[in-house]
């Protein structure tokens, strides 16, 4: 099949979360299985040119509202059949940060990604490009499908051509005034209650989500959530209208990305065969490099997170007293809301030997509390997939998790009758009942046998791009097969 992806951020070479990291792996599943893959991204000032052997193959105008930009395109092959392309505008991308600053979100994210959904189906069309299908990813792309049906359809390359939209966390829909909708280039019998219209603003999002063939979104059970005025954030009434082209499917990770045999960051390298001999050189190395007590008897539990209310972090807060006094030491690592980091920073002495904090993102250390922790924490609010649970159970940390979206999807609960399961899961949300799974989590921890064997059923589980990729093709499948909307 030919995909395109349609994607604001892709690892290596824009990332703010989980988005970048499906972008960058799952294009490479697909060509695996014999699939050719372009990708179009924003160009970013965070992406440079030289790095990536770019070479300028276009440059057109779009119109945004009255006004003409120009964007110049670039291409890197980063593999045989997955070629990413490039849209340069130096007044929308060129920015240090992909989204907001310090202040908040940039005031005209609108008109950036008007710019970048209008200049997609250009790109293909000057190319002479026809895909089967072209997959969008969250509010940033939403506009695609909808200027595919109304404006690109009918023409010849993009006929038969079908569009997934998938929700990676519903909770950000790029919604702006009704303002911004002239400056879309649609007429406004497309601004309806039924269409773009969301409480009276523009709702790029929405869009997606009516003008797409299929929708996706990276969990079954985040699925079945979002249908929910409780996790819909708003969107429940149009999901639920299109309950029947919505589907969930795991993300993945990249396993040879994530491998503790391979990966260069740990103190020391272990497979499932070797952990009980490697895996405490790891966990000491932890303890040490984070000022706490070197002791294998000392629960570690690993947390590496943004910062934000979504992640639970209120009761993360309001248990550090009663893990300093059952002698349970906690690692995080993380960034995001000033009130997090203020509040971390400032209890963070408060429980010196127990709890080690480290307000930054830095990826050799994540990967060192992933091997050196006995538990990795996820006590989400809501989480539509989660990658953390993921790395963690192949680094043989066991999670803890509440029972929400992807990480009740990937995180079977342990059974003390039958010795299965590969974690713990808690339902509630307060921080007694966070504090409940962890005792748990320490009872088995203290049961060398017991414990053993449940990492080993961790490290057994394949969260592989190859499982999840299959699954996509057979969407593709599905979706070519389906009359076109509208």
């Amino acid at each position: 099949m030919r995909i395109v992806f349609a994607a604001s951020e892709m690892y290596p070479f824009a990332k703010t979360g989980g988005l970048a990291d499906v972008a960058g792996a799952l294009p490479k599943a697909l060509v695996a299985l014999g699939h050719e893959v372009k990708v179009i991204l924003p160009r970013f000032r965070s992406i440079d040119p030289s790095l990536f052997s770019m070479e300028t193959i276009d440059e057109f105008e779009v119109m945004i509202g009255q006004q003409r930009h120009r964007v110049e395109i670039k291409a890197h092959e980063m593999a045989p059949r997955l070629k990413v392309y490039f849209v340069e505008h130096p007044g929308f991308f060129d920015r240090e940060s992909l989204y907001s600053d310090g202040s908040g979100d940039y005031p005209d994210n609108d008109q950036r990604f008007i710019c970048f959904s209008k200049a997609v189906p250009e790109i293909l069309r000057r190319l002479e490009y026809q895909p089967d299908v072209i997959h969008c990813h969250d509010w940033q792309t939403g506009l695609i499908p909808a200027y595919l049906k109304c404006t690109y359809q009918k023409q010849g390359l993009f006929e038969k051509c079908r569009t997934i939209f998938t929700v990676h966390n519903l909770a950000y829909q790029g919604n702006f005034p009704l303002d911004t909708f002239p400056l879309t280039g649609f007429g406004w019998e497309e601004f309806t209650l039924h269409r773009m219209e969301f409480y009276g603003k523009v709702s790029f999002l929405k869009a997606g989500l009516v003008y797409s063939d299929v929708l996706t979104t990276v969990s079954p059970n985040y699925a079945h959530e979002i249908q929910t005025e409780e996790f819909g954030s708003g969107m429940d009434g149009i999901l639920r209208e299109r309950a029947l082209d919505l589907y969930g499917i795991v993300n993945g990770i990249d396993v040879k990305e994530w491998d503790p045999q391979t990966d260069q960051a740990l103190a020391a390298n272990y497979g499932a065969s070797t952990m009980i001999r490697k895996k405490p050189v790891n966990k000491a190395f932890l303890q040490k490099e984070n000022d706490l007590e070197v002791n294998p008897k000392i629960p570690v539990i690993g947390m590496v997170t943004r910062l934000v209310e979504q992640k639970g972090i209120d009761t993360v807060a309001a248990i550090l007293e009663p893990l300093e006094k059952a002698r349970i030491q906690l690692v995080l690592l993380g960034s995001g809301s000033s009130r997090y980091q203020s509040l971390f920073t400032k209890i963070a002495g408060q429980y010196t030997g127990h709890f080690s904090f480290h307000l930054k993102y830095d990826e050799k250390l994540s990967r060192r509390i992933y091997a050196g922790s006995d538990f990795f924490l996820m006590p989400s609010l809501f989480e539509p997939c989660g990658l953390g649970q993921m790395i963690a159970l192949r680094y043989g940390a066991l999670p803890i998790v509440r029972s929400v979206g992807g990480l009740a999807d990937t995180v079977t609960d342990y059974h003390q009758d039958s010795e299965s399961g590969n974690g713990f899961v808690y339902e509630g949300s307060t921080a007694q009942d966070l504090l409940g799974a962890i005792d748990r989590a320490v009872q088995v921890f203290g049961d060398k046998k017991l414990w053993t064997a449940l990492q080993k059923n961790a490290m057994k589980c394949d969260f592989s791009w190859k499982v999840s990729a299959e699954k996509y093709i057979e969407l593709y499948k599905h979706a070519r097969r389906k009359t076109a909307l509208r």
